[in-house]
């Protein structure tokens, strides 16, 4: 009797042990548990250019500026899958006037770092997807108030980007010393290729930002050209579009924006969403010249 009891006992036991085994193997780890994702360095590039002007890489210092950069930028996806998603509505719109201008279709990708193509606006009241300074837009040509400001006119910022390293190019005949110019000024460029005796960005010690920005040019053009090389799946029709337009133009002072809108059949936020340039809820002062307002369809 005594020994039925304990084999009893005994198989309950094991029974009990059992399912807390099958119960345990079960359970999902706790996410503190979890294996992280695969963090891998990249291998750099053998041959890089920007504006068909090749980078340095066989120099020890040029790979590692390039590298962080591609670490950096790869890391950093959702930003990344965000300046994809607008490319693919901005692009468009900005490839052509480059080829019309006679600019390397490369400096798409200096408005993409600048701004990921958004109406930012820079500590330094650079503003725009282009982030032009009020000074320089003003000085070609753009309309500048706290009613219109065309900086943050898509087509009209970039032909001013392009007229400005287009001119620096004929100052510097050299497209990357073109590119560093814009972030640093042509006077500052120039000064530092002075002072410093050499005539390329490459061999010059400058402030953090201008150091970095050829980098990061490369960079975001080198990781966008090679998505897969870098673990993104990416599909263009993924992006961004920008809708069918029809256009009305303004000649004259509006009293109200808002009130223009709904009688145009759309909201005040449609209107001002593409038409970023509209900088008040009314317009005073026109310029005596007509404003093309883009409706969408």
């Amino acid at each position: 009797m005594k020994n039925s009891i304990i084999s009893i006992l005994i198989g309950v036991a094991c029974t009990l042990a059992t399912i807390s085994i099958t119960s345990a193997s079960k359970d999902k780890l706790h996410p503190t548990e979890t294996p992280p994702n695969k963090v891998k360095t990249f291998k750099i590039p053998h041959s890089l250019s920007i504006a068909k002007e090749e980078m340095p890489l066989d120099r020890t210092d040029i790979q590692e500026s390039l590298d962080r950069e591609i670490l950096v930028n790869a890391y950093w996806q959702s930003n990344n899958l965000l300046m994809l998603k607008r490319s693919n509505k901005w692009f468009p719109v900005i490839e052509p006037i480059l080829r019309e201008e006679n600019i390397p279709d490369d400096f798409k990708y200096l408005a993409l770092i600048e701004s990921g193509l958004q109406n930012v606006v820079s500590p330094a009241g650079a503003a725009g997807p282009w982030q032009i300074m009020k000074s320089t837009g003003r000085e070609k040509g753009l309309h500048i108030n706290n009613e219109v400001d065309e900086r943050y006119h898509m087509v009209k910022a970039t032909r001013v980007a392009c007229s400005y390293l287009r001119e620096a190019y004929e100052r510097f005949n050299n497209w990357t010393l073109a590119a560093a110019s814009y972030n640093m000024g042509m006077a500052g460029t120039a000064k530092q290729l002075n002072e410093q005796q050499v005539d390329n960005y490459y061999d010059l010690r400058l402030n953090n930002e201008t150091a970095r920005y050829i980098f990061r040019i490369a960079a975001v053009k080198h990781i966008h050209e090679n998505l897969s090389d870098y673990g993104y799946i990416y599909h263009n029709s993924e992006g961004y579009k920008l809708p069918v337009f029809d256009t009305v133009v303004v000649e004259g002072p509006v009293e109200s924006w808002i009130n223009w809108a709904l009688k145009h059949d759309i909201t005040y936020k449609e209107l001002r969403w593409h038409n970023p340039w509209i900088r008040d809820d009314k317009l005073t002062n026109n310029f005596n010249k007509p404003y093309a307002i883009l409706i969408a369809k």
